[in-house]
């Protein structure tokens, strides 16, 4: 009979570690649907929204704009100088981390 009551509790030991999983993976989804949920919709910032932008050391280059743009919004005639990942000033694109010396006015 000592034998029976193990193997009895062995299962009802294996039914409740699979109903802890399932129930860890049901709370891990709902935290993920909640999350995705609670992110911003607003649409990416394209065009002249960007001549708002401050002016910070580490630069994301935005859709529409150059280096000259952004020296004359910067103050900072010297962008190619301190960023020599930039082989061609022509060649600046959306997403291109510059480095800048932001003018203290």
């Amino acid at each position: 009979m000592a034998i029976h009551l193990s193997r009895s509790s062995a299962a009802i030991a294996d039914a409740a570690f699979c109903y802890c999983a399932v129930l860890l993976v049901v709370l891990i989804l709902l935290g993920s649907v909640r999350e995705y949920s609670s992110l911003p919709t607003e649409a990416p910032v394209k065009g002249n929204h960007l001549l708002t932008r401050p002016c910070d050391e580490i630069y994301v280059v935005g859709e529409g704009e150059t280096l000259h743009t952004i020296s004359e919004k910067c103050g900072d005639p010297y962008i190619v100088e301190l960023n020599p990942h930039i082989h061609d000033p022509d060649d600046v694109f959306p997403g291109l981390v510059i480095k800048i010396t932001p003018s203290r006015n």
